[in-house]
């Protein structure tokens, strides 16, 4: 008799990004294949976990088992990560000049433009990481985050309004090292505001 549900499996979205302004069609082709390494990353740890749990092997004290649970947040999170950030990106979307999103960042940072100031800051920090704007679910309010190895700076239970990746393998064939504020340009030029404002509570 099996004590679990049969395991559900990931499959990669696909999305057509090509021609964008300051992002290349190869940084692109290079990218999408990562994300699918994530997709079937996470698809084979479910896997190995799955037999683990069927031998009765899913104990505090086994080390192949805790390390695949650590390794989770990982691959997850670089999964759906990788999913919000090309599902809020379109090769020519319209200016957020006025609605709900445009007001609340406004209201949360004095202006959009102070919030636009703040974010592309967050995203130009050193290191290899996400720039995230989350909205709280609690008092609704926008603030903008630094996640780090896509499991480490995620806030529980905010919700992901915006998602930039700012790690090297999303800029640095199209850009020098010290050229990254450029990227971030080039980024906001195709951001999907409409995307965005969907995912407000």
């Amino acid at each position: 008799m099996k004590l679990y549900a049969p395991l559900r499996t990931y499959t990669p979205k696909k999305w057509d990004l090509s021609g964008l302004q300051g992002i290349s069609d190869a940084t692109l082709e290079t990218h999408f294949s990562l994300y699918e390494g994530y997709v079937k990353n996470a698809n084979l740890l479910n896997e190995r976990l799955a037999e683990l749990r069927e031998r009765g092997e899913n104990k505090a004290a086994q080390p192949s088992f805790c390390e695949i649970v650590r390794r989770l947040g990982f691959e997850y999170n670089g999964m759906r990560l990788h999913e919000l950030y090309f599902d809020n990106m379109k090769k020519k979307p319209e200016e957020l000049t006025t609605g709900r999103l445009y007001e609340m960042l406004g209201q949360a940072f004095g202006g959009f433009e102070e919030w636009k100031r703040d974010f592309m800051a967050v995203g130009g920090m050193r290191g290899i990481g996400w720039a995230i704007s989350y909205q709280d679910p609690v008092n609704h309010q926008i603030t903008n985050h630094w996640v780090s190895d896509h499991e480490y700076g995620n806030v529980a239970g905010f919700v992901p309004i915006l998602v930039m990746d700012v790690w090297e393998h999303a800029w640095i064939r199209d850009y020098k090292p010290a050229e990254k504020s450029t990227y971030i340009e080039a980024f906001f030029r195709h951001i999907d505001w409409d995307a965005c404002e969907s995912r407000l509570s």
